[in-house]
Formats: C-alpha cells, structure tokens, sequence
C-alpha cells in the first residue's frame, strides 16, 4: 500500500511538474534543443528579482517569489529524483541475474539507446535535451560499476 502512495505522489509531483515546465517563457525556447546556442555574456546590471514569476503551479498560483521558494521546489524535486534513481538501481540489480557472464553486463548498445530514447523525448517534456542527454549519460556511467559489483558478488 506504501508503494502504491509513493507511486502515486511521485506520478501526481511530475505531472504538475510538467504543467509548470510547459507554462515557461517562450523567450527561453532556444534553449531546449541539442545545442544551446551561444550567448554573449552580458554587461548589463539587472534588477535583482528581474521579471515576473513565470512557473504556474498545480494549484493555480505561481511561483516564485523568492529564491527560497525556488529552492524548497529543487530539494522536493530532489527528494523524488533519488526515489526514483532508488527504483532504478533496484531493476538494474534484478537485471544483473539475467546475465550469464560478465561481458553480458554492459552492453553499450543498449546504453546508447538509452541516452538517444532520453535525449529524442526530452522535448516532450519540455526539457532541454542536453540536461536530458547528460544526466542519462551520468546514470548509465554509475549503473554499470554497480551492475559489475552485483554480479561479482554472486561470483565470491
């Protein structure tokens, strides 16, 4: 039943994520796809909160208006990313008894399909690819040390 909750929050939190993803600024567009474009660096002096909040909220408001409040929403969304990546280690540990030998653990293939699939749906979620590409990148260059250390330790 626990599970079932925590699924449940996890799925409800990344729906309203994505509603305050698609509610950004059009002006940052640009920024969404393979290669960032390049901005000179600016000279300007802003007015520090410059703009107005531009995050719309599952319930309706939006968000933020302090630095605070945006990052009390990071470490929420950071709360969830590790319940997930949790989750994750978990299927890449049942994966490990699948394999019959050690060269069956990694397969870069299907690590590149990964990080493809990741960086071709970012869009979808309206997140830069890049982050998408990278931080795929990242979670299969940790998974496979641990996938190597689980299948070791049947082997002792």
């Amino acid at each position: 039943m626990m599970v079932v909750g925590l699924k449940l929050m996890l799925f409800t939190a990344l729906c309203a994520v994505l509603q305050l993803i698609q509610a950004s600024s059009h002006a940052t567009e640009k920024c969404y796809h393979k290669s960032l474009p390049d901005f000179p660096p600016s000279g300007d002096n802003r007015t520090i909160p410059w703009g107005q909040p531009s995050m719309r909220l599952s319930n309706g408001s939006t968000c933020c208006s302090s630095l605070d409040q945006v990052r009390a929403g990071i470490d929420d969304i950071d709360a969830q990313l590790l319940a997930l990546l949790s989750q994750r280690a978990a299927y890449v540990r049942e994966a490990t008894r699948f394999k019959a030998t050690l060269d069956t653990v990694d397969v870069p293939s299907r690590d590149q399909e990964v990080i493809q699939g990741a960086e071709a749906n970012a869009t979808r979620y309206h997140l830069p690819q890049t982050i998408a590409r990278e931080v795929f990148t990242a979670i299969i260059n940790a998974s496979v040390p641990f996938e190597d250390c689980v299948f070791n330790a049947f082997d002792e």
